[in-house]
């Protein structure tokens, strides 16, 4: 297996944070996107390691919107204490809200897990043309919401 599975570990952990927005609940999804993955060989022996895991991860995220209630899936509170990085923070967080769910998603896949066109492709079942196409609309909309804040 040519890809570190630290790496890949960590990734996925992200993705499920920012899914279910619960630390406790994104590791155990995470673990157990890992578990289900480990327990199909035919898809390691194949090459398509970072598809399923990600395809298992949505799968789960999804599951667990079904099964817990809606105050499990609170914020974490933040750990840091300066003004300004609160400030950026919720100024970066309210321009990712003006965007729709898919061009989140999108943004947190290529460039937050640093994942290839053909990666992304290939989750998200779409040709590479049309993530080149959303991802550019995606950053004009959030280029056009960030300009709004006034934050050039």
């Amino acid at each position: 297996m040519s890809v570190d599975i630290q790496e890949q570990y960590d990734k996925i952990y992200r993705y499920c944070y920012y899914k279910v927005r619960n630390s406790v609940l994104a590791e155990d999804l995470t673990q157990e996107t890992f578990l289900k993955y480990f327990a199909q060989n035919a898809y390691i022996e194949r090459g398509k390691m970072l598809a399923y895991l990600y395809t298992i991860a949505r799968n789960l995220c999804i599951d667990a919107f079904r099964k817990i209630q809606p105050e499990l899936l609170t914020k974490d509170i933040p750990d840091t204490d300066c003004f300004e990085k609160i400030e950026l923070n919720l100024t970066l967080h309210k321009a990712l809200n003006s965007l729709s769910q898919q061009e989140r998603e999108l943004l947190l896949l290529r460039y937050v897990n640093e994942l290839s066109v053909a990666e992304i492709s290939s989750i998200l079942e779409v040709s590479r043309f049309a993530v080149y196409r959303r991802t550019g609309s995606a950053i004009a909309a959030l280029k056009k919401s960030l300009r709004e804040e006034d934050f050039q």
